[in-house]
């Protein structure tokens, strides 16, 4: 057969392919298989049967292959089967083979016809057959059956794809020739996979159905509608056969006469046929198997590698030995400990590439986030001056105040002290939250113990919440420390001299902040017309007085530049469909914004984003919307009220001096928040795990019941030792083999864009002698005669021959080999009698 130094190469991927199946996908490893596609009725349970000599294989209506069938076939010099499920039990009844392989499907898949990817492994010994391994695929269907469900064509495609589309597996497409060839789904989907056809075999069954005076002889010559691999036809027993139990011996026998004695195949009848099809085979997945061998050995030796620690520490584990579970306590704590330090000081080798986390996220958190929270504490101006206003005139009761009074200046300077509270907390809380999120991040490495983990996170987080109390009593201990003294002299005071001259230049400083720019950047406008896109991204530049947005950040092409007088900003909830965050701008006087539109949505990845825009929008003095009620009272009133130019003197510079000082205030709270916790909570934690959790652990139950495994564990250590034995003994085995063999070469390439393509199938023009509808009835044209004039040669686009007048030369259109006309038959190809 041209493969003897491989002789053993076949059953030894058989034996690869049993161990592995105990294992499952945990090896993931694609063994070289044959794979056969085909339609309902194509033939390849008939072509299968007749590679084995028995029947064996169901029959019925609807879906009669509902699981894949790996059919490995071994040369022995008995004759027997079996499955890889009753292992040990040998079948010499084939009849019971066929009740074994339909009540398997039917554990799996249950009575209504439904399927099922997992697959049933059958060994067939026989001295009828050649080595060989085919994987029987259900049948392509169109229309359910029975209970099936609505999506089996699909189902059946999915199922199909999962074992062409490895490199590893070779494809065996089933085409019958009473049906249009360039229409077989077998052959698409073979293409879709295999475009360059290095992998694809093509099967032309039921050659004795075709309707009289047709036959498939271009096909079968590969000219017609050309393989790679080209084509072998077969011929299988008719269902009357079936139903008469006809022997399959006589069968091949019917088989072989009718390609002798066919005048259309008696040329090439050695090389059609059963028996040459698995020489074939056997031939193609034996080179197939040589030529994958180096790859296949290598993919095993890095998987052993990869499980080689690993199978090394579970090999001599011994699950109730109380010794190593103490051992093992030691080491999980000391791991926890070292996590938690590398995920809050930043170093180490686990690093988090798709978003923040421990340290990163706490120092977010204290320089981004808690200065946010600080800003949007900013009341409105004409609030404050209003609030001022009263305070002085409260102060001075019935009598008209000559001076400014200091104790306004303390009564709004304390109460805006007091506001720095809530946001104060809000951090604390934000980083309680971060250092939990840690604690179960650092414990999935416990998992393998679910109590010990359970108990660590319990006790390191009850110590976390005892901690934050005290982190916040120190808070707020420090708010009213601020409170208890109102430090005029402070060197970074303005002063009340300072705080009048202030006021007097307050139009000009006014006037040069027009043109500072406070943030740019890029943000979404959710609500830009749909008749233009919908959403689209933009270039934004933020500055005191305007938001302006640009097509890119060069700022060249200005879209539009908004005012900000009178705007406020107000959340949007995220809607259903969108992944990203939505806030918007809306004019307080009930104008439009942008255009036509009363607001201007605009949208950021992420939450952070979206405070960081609204943090800089505060500072351009665009505050969120109030939702009180009564904002509507305070508005009035505001509007209602009115000041004298010398109160108006005043509030100016009580309102100069509130600014310096809590300046002052917030300068000295951003700087001792962080200060202060990471003193109280996450150095104290860092050393509560390294000095005082071992010990919780030890004082809190039961070590051994702590040191407990899951039942995930236990199957996974199984199931490492199993996978690790099956490689190390695939390797000595693959390592004795003799790779040495005689092999053909691949075929060159044809075109088969015919089968169909991205753009679509392009069928080839019909033939006068072999239409691509084979059963078209038509008789063919003598052979050897002229094509009539003004029409293709016989071999329609694939005619490459300089004789034919009508047809241009296509030297690339196929196989230099492929002669461009039938030549009349010669008396040497007779039939022997």
């Amino acid at each position: 057969m041209g493969n003897r130094g491989m002789e053993d190469l076949i059953p030894l991927v058989n034996k690869l392919q049993d161990a592995f199946s105990y294992i499952g996908q945990a090896c993931n490893l694609d063994l070289p298989q044959i794979a056969v596609v085909g339609g309902q009725s194509a033939g390849k349970s008939s072509v299968l049967e007749n590679f084995v000599g028995r029947d064996f294989l169901p029959r019925g209506s609807g879906i009669v292959t509902r699981r894949p069938l790996v059919l490995q076939l071994i040369s022995a010099t008995a004759e027997w089967a079996e499955f890889l499920h009753c292992k040990g039990k040998k079948f010499t009844d084939f009849d019971e083979v066929r009740t074994e392989i339909e009540a398997e499907t039917d554990r799996a898949t249950g009575a209504n016809k439904g399927i099922s990817p997992v697959p049933i492994n059958l060994r067939v010994y026989s001295p009828h057959v050649l080595n060989l391994t085919l994987i029987d695929l259900p049948g392509i269907t169109k229309v359910p059956v029975g209970d099936q469900p609505v999506d089996i064509e699909q189902q059946i495609r999915d199922m199909i794809m999962q074992f062409i589309t490895r490199e590893s597996c070779l494809i065996l497409a089933v085409t019958p020739a009473n049906s249009d060839l360039a229409n077989s789904d077998a052959l698409k989907l073979a293409k879709d996979v295999d475009p360059q056809g290095l992998r694809t075999i093509g099967v032309i069954t039921k050659l004795d159905l075709m309707d009289e005076g047709t036959d498939a002889r271009d096909v079968l010559e590969n000219k017609l509608l050309p393989l790679r691999r080209g084509y072998i036809g077969v011929v299988n027993r008719s269902q009357k056969d079936i139903d008469g139990r006809k022997d399959i011996k006589a069968a091949l026998e019917a088989e072989r006469k009718f390609f002798l004695s066919h005048p259309a195949y008696r040329h090439m009848a050695e090389k059609m046929g059963t028996p040459r099809l698995q020489r074939v085979l056997n031939e193609q997945l034996t080179n197939h198997i040589r030529d994958t061998l180096p790859a296949f050995r290598s993919k095993l030796q890095s998987q052993l590698l990869a499980l080689d620690k690993e199978a090394e520490e579970y090999r001599g584990y011994r699950p109730d030995d109380p010794s190593r579970k103490t051992k093992q306590l030691l080491q999980m704590v000391q791991q926890f400990s070292v996590d938690f330090e590398k995920r809050i000081e930043g170093s180490g080798d686990q690093v988090d590439t798709v978003e923040l986390s421990g340290g990163a996220k706490i120092n977010r958190i204290f320089h981004e986030r808690f200065p946010f929270e600080l800003v949007k504490m900013e009341c409105d101006e004409k609030e404050m001056r209003r609030e001022i206003s009263y305070a002085i005139k409260n102060i001075h009761g019935i009598r008209t105040g000559l001076f400014t009074p200091d104790m306004a200046f303390e009564a709004i300077v304390k109460k805006q002290v007091m506001q720095l509270k809530g946001p104060c907390v809000k951090c604390v809380d934000m980083v309680i939250q971060e250092l939990i999120n840690t604690v179960r991040q650092c414990s999935n490495k416990l998992e393998c113990f679910p109590m010990l983990r359970e108990e660590t996170e319990r006790i390191v987080t009850s110590h976390i919440r005892d901690r934050e109390s005290r982190a916040k009593d120190q808070v707020l201990l420090l708010i009213d420390i601020q409170l208890s003294y109102i430090n005029t002299n402070h060197e970074d005071f303005i002063g009340f001299a300072n705080a009048q001259q202030k006021t007097s230049q307050g139009n000009k400083s006014q006037s040069s902040a027009v043109n500072q720019v406070i943030r740019k950047g890029w943000l979404t406008i959710n609500n830009i017309s749909i008749m233009k896109g919908g959403a689209k991204e933009y270039w934004f530049v933020l500055t005191a007085e305007s938001l302006s947005w640009f097509k890119d950040d060069e700022e060249k092409e200005k879209k539009y530049m908004l005012p900000l007088d009178n705007l406020k900003v107000r959340d949007v909830e995220k809607s259903f469909m969108s992944s990203k965050h939505i806030f918007c701008i809306f004019n307080t006087e009930s104008r439009n914004v942008y255009k036509d539109n009363r607001t201007l949505e605009l949208a950021c990845d992420s939450q952070d984003d979206v405070d960081s825009w609204k943090s800089s929008l505060l500072r351009a003095g665009v505050y969120p919307e109030k939702v009180m009620a009564v904002e509507s009272e305070s508005t009035a009133a505001t509007e209602n009220f009115s000041m004298d130019p010398q109160l108006e003197r005043k509030v100016e510079t009580i309102r100069n001096l509130v600014d310096s000082y809590m300046a002052i205030v917030n300068k000295c709270i951003r700087d001792l928040m962080p200060k202060t916790i990471m003193h109280l909570m996450i150095n104290n934690v860092k050393d509560f795990i390294n000095a005082e959790l071992l010990a919780q652990l030890y004082s809190a139950g039961d070590q051994n019941t702590l040191m407990d495994e899951s039942q995930e564990q236990a199957q996974r250590r199984d199931e490492v030792l199993r996978t690790h034995q099956a490689l190390k003994e695939a390797l000595v085995i693959i390592g004795d083999l003799s790779t040495s063999t005689i092999t053909t070469p691949m075929p060159p390439p044809v075109d088969n864009s015919w089968v169909g393509g991205a753009g679509g199938r392009r069928s080839p023009p019909s033939s006068p002698t072999s239409s691509r509808r084979m059963s078209s009835g038509q008789r063919p044209a003598p052979r050897g005669a002229p094509p009539p004039p003004n029409r293709p040669g016989p071999l329609g686009p694939f005619n490459n021959s300089a004789e034919s007048p009508q047809a241009p030369s296509r030297p690339n259109r196929a196989p230099p080999s492929i002669p461009s006309r039938r030549p009349p038959p010669s008396p040497t190809r007779q039939a022997p009698p």
